[in-house]
């Protein structure tokens, strides 16, 4: 069970404290900052150097693990009914928490006993996924502030004793109303506190079926699903796939009245493995005819995640997009003096990959929100960077380059150059590898197509839109 919540901004400053089970010490926060504060993605480096950098952390360097063993001395064991009661297992003090970062912020759970990792850690995702639902995208340092009570409403509601009790969207907005534009101006005027909810009242209640509020309505009747399909790949300097693996989901966008029933059905769900469901997937129906029977919720959510069976992707991942990246280093003219360095990248599109193209194209594939994270060694005092396309943004702080390119396609030749001074008179151990993110519309990594999507239960036929999307997960490109 989970006995403490803490939510910490990305400076260390303990934003939000919640005890459910006993009280933990503020302490552990501070054992935990000593590890965040030399990891780049919770210490002011990629997650909060600049805007440019911000929304593309590369959890490679983020050295802090999800899961820290803490001990806890006499001074800070705490007490419960004014006994000592002993935190940890084999007979040690000690208590264990757990840790995600999001939009910044550092989500904390203390549990003093062992506990299924996943439980929690899905459950810290999922609270902060309902700050987005809530306050809108992204649920930063400052959309905490400004929603106090609404986020302590909100942890009284999904947790109950330290156990997930209630986490459907549409199941705490019937009991807790989000925030509106308009009680935030009436706030202004008023002088009120910020947070102001909206004026309609909620209904207190939970609905029938957790995750749908009861008498929806819209017009017009319409979802729309989205096939988004991520591939984590490691690639050498000159291209060669050294590994990969891909994975998937399926989110749709419901805007339909009443309580409908969806079945969907694929072309080929042979393709589907070890795959999770939203709590509205009717499971036996799947486990016996491969067909996904659901009530869905109201709005946007994920209907199912999956992984790709490894005997479909047996001919190999040829990938979309070609980055050549090169480091040279040399010695400075007089004996002593600190090195200096080169650095070129070399990005192009590749005419012909192994991705399905879902629609017929008589142009080529235009690769979209292609951009390329450069970490560079530690030891680098400074970077002068230049590219022939785009926009190049060097952090000082952090070591960190963005170059961001935007659409790119098989005709286009792009390069950055630059100039790098050392502050070593040796050259760097290693060059860390490169990050790079793409996209491409109706594209497919897998071949995964719906096959069908028919709605029962209700009078109305929906206006029904499908898509595919093939996009980047973790893909790195070592350096020479």
């Amino acid at each position: 069970m989970i006995q403490s919540l803490f939510i910490l901004s990305p400076t260390g400053e303990i934003l939000i404290e919640r005890h459910f089970r006993g009280v933990t010490p503020r302490s552990v926060c501070d054992h935990f900052w000593e590890r965040a504060s030399v990891s780049l993605n919770h210490h002011g480096g990629v997650s909060t150097a600049s805007t440019a950098i911000a929304s593309d952390p590369l959890p490679l360097y983020d050295t802090v693990p999800p899961i820290m063993e803490i001990p806890m001395d006499h001074n800070m064991l705490h007490h419960n009914n004014n006994e000592q009661k002993t935190v940890g297992v084999g007979g040690e003090n000690s208590i264990f928490l757990f840790s995600i970062l999001r939009d910044g912020l550092s989500y904390l759970a203390a549990c003093p006993d062992e506990i299924s990792p996943l439980l929690v850690i899905e459950f810290l995702h999922r609270i902060a996924d309902m700050f987005v639902e809530y306050f809108g995208s992204p649920a930063d340092e400052s959309a905490i502030k400004d929603n106090f009570s609404t986020v302590y409403q909100l942890l009284e509601e999904m947790v109950d004793y330290g156990w997930p009790l209630t986490t459907e969207p549409n199941a705490l907005q019937s009991i807790i109303r989000p925030p509106d534009v308009m009680g935030k101006l009436l706030s202004v005027v008023t002088g009120g506190v910020s947070d102001t909810t909206t004026t309609r009242a909620p209904s207190g209640t939970l609905p029938n079926i957790p995750w749908r509020r009861a008498g929806v309505r819209h017009n017009p009747n319409e979802i729309y699903l989205d096939i988004v399909e991520e591939v984590d790949a490691v690639l050498d300097a000159v291209g060669n796939v050294i590994s990969f693996d891909v994975a998937g989901c399926i989110q749709i966008q419901s805007k339909l009245s009443g309580i409908p029933d969806l079945l969907l059905t694929f072309k080929d769900p042979t393709i589907i493995d070890d795959c999770s469901f939203h709590p509205c997937v009717r499971y036996a129906r799947y486990e016996t005819d491969s067909i996904i029977s659901f009530v869905p919720p109201d709005g946007n959510f994920t209907l199912m995640r999956y992984r790709v069976k490894p005997s479909v992707l047996k001919m190999g991942f040829t990938p979309p997009i070609i980055c050549t990246p090169s480091f040279r280093y040399e010695t400075g003219g007089t004996a002593g003096s600190a090195m200096s360095g080169m650095i070129d990248i070399k990005l192009s599109a590749r005419s012909i990959s192994t991705l399905f193209n879902m629609e017929s194209r008589k142009s080529g594939v235009m690769i979209e929100e292609v951009s390329v994270t450069i970490p560079f060694p530690k030891i680098v005092k400074t970077a002068n960077l230049k590219v022939n396309f785009g926009q190049v943004l060097y952090d000082e702080a952090s070591k960190i380059a963005k170059w961001t390119v935007g659409n790119l396609d098989d005709k286009m030749n792009l390069q950055l150059t630059g100039e790098m001074k050392l502050e070593s008179t040796r050259r760097p151990d290693e060059n860390p590898p490169l990050g790079i993110t793409w996209k491409i519309p109706s594209t497919s990594l897998s071949g995964l197509s719906v096959g069908g999507l028919s709605v029962t239960g209700e009078y109305y036929k929906p206006y029904k839109g499908v898509r595919n999307i093939s996009k980047s997960g973790r893909f790195q490109i070592r350096c020479n």
